[in-house]
């Protein structure tokens, strides 16, 4: 049952979660009529998380004025007419009447549409009769016309419940293409599992067979080695012939940041198979290497699985069972000591929250996920998730953040390993709201404690910290500062909420209290020495080696990439003047990364530099290559931040143009992230590689 909306506060606080719309919806006449940019809005809704369209408020600078529709009846009718026409739109996606609420707000009527998230069945969800340009997908609070790939990645997810018995051409044989040793350590793990299992019996084809490695496709009479096959058990050569996008890979990173710097890795290099068995079997091994087991017994038995096991167990099974091996972004496994990250190409097949529940399931790989559960791995009926996020809740850790990006499309889960609530923490928030912090509820006192620990919190980050519905979380957040545990700062889509007493600090306020007292570098006095600056011979682009991006990795470098304000809240004692560093980029203790602000101030070799990577879009006015210019801004923004002012400088661009085509989709994506993610559309801003 979707929200009820009441009264204008609830409009409020649904706007936070950044999945309302609203529209006037006046009509011609001024009787009122469904506006013909409700459709557009309608399909990228469907073909995403759902959200809400309500009709007859006007929105100004954050203020939500109700101005009511003459006739809603009129429009409810039109609407549901027009939701039957399937020249008008491919798919109904409204459960039922009560997802359209006619309400009364400040004495005048107003419709608030809810619109779910479409079945996996139902996607594309299109205008018109044709899917190819009329298919649209939400992108930055707007609705953009999906590529005609994205297109046929739905339609394709639409036809086959699994991705993986495709039937392979005769080309692909058992003797030539499958690895053999692979196939008898499965054979081995299956018989520790289950010792009378009848596969057992099998030789090793006619086991191969019984997995779903090879098949009979019944409606066409061809047989062979299926996609499933050649992905668990098969040789490199065949993988990528029947997978060319298939890339896996496992980071171990030896700190908390999101740049590309491992200590250890394992992926595709000549030494190993490259299939899907052997990468979980190295990785496992690698992921729990370092945890502590407890002693304890079972029948006996030492028990040396713990919860984190089976979560770290699950989150691999899942990742690689889940999988759209179609798709360009590769399977990444991070683990830092903060945290295990989990990425796998796809977007999920259920909304998110069902996900998290559990009890349903739609696996995109089946015959993959059946060949894990025969040896103990993997659980049915959609238990896997519940099952991660119980792990974790019994380690006291901080809730698993399960979230998708949409360009290019993939899910990640994130498990980080920093305690729910930290003693101290819990200690200060006691001496601060004494007894009533003990009154609130699991979830609120996790939302106080965000908001003390990394200096804010909003409706995004909240949501994270919980299972409960996003609506929930729209009501809880006011509902903490009409209670005063909370305080309201920013406004709409930017809002942000602290403790009482901390403020975060504004880009103006910012640069004010880290006024430049040198132009060169000067180690005494900057806060930024050899070892925390990012620009730095081990970690830093501006080398040979570096100065590339990476495209399999970049939209997963955000993992963890939150940004911690804890040096962003203004203590007069820590106030220090900032500096320059080396290369003329401003340094500053309430900015993690450095920071360019203008060209001109750089040295005259690091302007080169920036020039040099820019040089394509600084030579052609037109560049054509959408994909060239972020691949460029990529470049150009690892390892710090740049004003949109010193971005349009360094690309010969329009900053405005720059911002609006570039620099938000980007952000949107993961790809960039924000000096003052509360602050988006300050002129101050600054963007850097995430």
């Amino acid at each position: 049952m979707p929200l009820q909306i009441k009264d204008i506060i609830d409009l409020q606080t649904l706007v936070e979660s950044e999945q309302v719309e609203f529209k006037l919806a006046g009509g011609k006449d001024g009787k009122g009529e469904l506006p013909k940019d409700f459709w557009p809005t309608y399909s990228a809704m469907a073909n995403g998380r759902g959200g809400w369209v309500v009709l007859g408020v006007k929105e100004q600078a954050g203020k939500f004025t109700p101005v009511g529709i003459a006739d809603p009846e009129k429009i409810k009718t039109d609407l549901f007419n027009q939701l039957n026409d399937r020249d008008r739109v491919s798919a109904n996606v409204l459960r039922s009447e009560n997802d359209v609420q006619q309400v009364s707000l400040q004495g005048t009527d107003v419709l608030a549409i809810h619109i779910p998230q479409a079945m996996r069945k139902q996607k594309p969800v299109h205008l018109k009769k044709s899917p190819f340009g009329n298919t649209y997908q939400r992108l930055h609070e707007g609705d953009r016309v999906c590529d005609d790939m994205t297109v046929k990645r739905m339609l394709a997810e639409q036809i086959y419940d699994s991705r993986d018995n495709e039937v392979l051409s005769e080309h692909y044989t058992f003797q030539d293409d499958i690895d053999l040793d692979s196939l008898k350590v499965y054979r081995n793990l299956l018989s520790a599992n289950n010792p009378q299992h009848p596969y057992l019996a099998c030789e090793p084809f006619e086991l191969f067979k019984m997995l779903g490695g090879w098949r009979k496709d019944r409606e066409t009479g061809k047989e062979g080695i299926t996609l499933a096959g050649v992905l668990m058990f098969g040789k490199w050569d065949a993988i990528i012939a029947a997978a060319p996008n298939y890339m896996v890979d496992y980071q171990e990173r030896p700190e908390a940041k999101t740049e590309l710097r491992w200590v250890d890795r394992v992926c595709p290099d000549g030494t190993w198979s490259g299939n899907l068995f052997d990468f979980y079997r190295k990785v496992y091994q690698k992921l729990v290497a370092d945890l502590k087991v407890p002693f304890t017994l079972e029948e006996g038995q030492r028990r040396t699985d713990t919860p984190v096991h089976i979560a770290l167990r699950e989150a691999l099974v899942n990742t690689l069972v889940h999988a759209d091996f179609s798709d360009r972004v590769s399977i990444l496994i991070v683990k830092r000591p903060d945290m295990f990250g989990f990425r796998n190409p796809g977007m999920m097949r259920l909304p998110l929250e069902d996900v998290i529940a559990g009890g349903v399931s739609d696996c995109r790989n089946r015959l993959l996920h059946q060949m894990f559960l025969l040896i103990g791995l993997g659980e049915r009926a959609g238990s896997g998730m519940p099952k991660i996020f119980s792990g974790w809740r019994m380690t006291n850790w901080r809730m698993p953040r399960l979230r998708e990006n949409p360009f290019p499309a993939q899910t990640i889960l994130e498990l980080p390993t920093a305690s729910l609530i930290p003693q101290h923490v819990l200690d200060d928030l006691h001496r601060r709201f004494g007894e009533t912090f003990d009154l609130l509820d699991d979830f609120e006192q996790v939302i106080v404690a965000t908001a003390a620990i990394e200096g804010w919190v909003n409706h995004e980050r909240a949501c994270q910290l919980t299972t409960r519905h996003s609506r929930e979380v729209t009501l809880t957040l006011p509902r903490l500062e009409s209670k005063g545990f909370l305080v309201a700062g920013g406004e709409q889509k930017s809002k942000y909420y602290t403790l009482p007493g901390v403020s975060v600090m504004t880009p103006d306020e910012v640069f004010s209290l880290g006024a430049v007292v040198s132009s060169t570098h000067n180690e005494g006095d900057s806060t930024y020495n050899e070892q925390r600056s990012t620009h730095n011979e081990g970690s830093s682009t501006y080398n040979a080696q570096g100065s590339t991006h990476n495209e399999r990795d970049s939209t997963y470098n955000e993992l963890g990439s939150t940004h911690n304000e804890e040096s962003s809240t203004y203590n007069a004692e820590d106030d220090q003047p900032a500096s320059r560093d080396e290369y003329g980029r401003l340094l500053n203790r309430f900015i993690d990364r450095p920071y360019i602000d203008d060209v001109d101030n750089l040295t005259e070799a690091f302007r080169d530099s920036l020039f040099t990577l820019a040089a394509v879009p600084r030579e052609r006015l037109r560049l054509g290559d959408k994909e060239l210019m972020k691949s460029v801004i990529l470049n150009v923004c690892q390892g710090q931040y740049i004003s949109v002012a010193a971005l349009g400088q360094i690309l010969s661009r329009n900053p405005n143009a720059l911002r609006q085509q570039y620099l938000k989709p980007l952000v949107e994506q993961g790809e960039l992230k924000l000096a003052f993610p509360q602050y988006k559309n300050d002129p101050k801003q600054g963007y850097s590689a995430a």
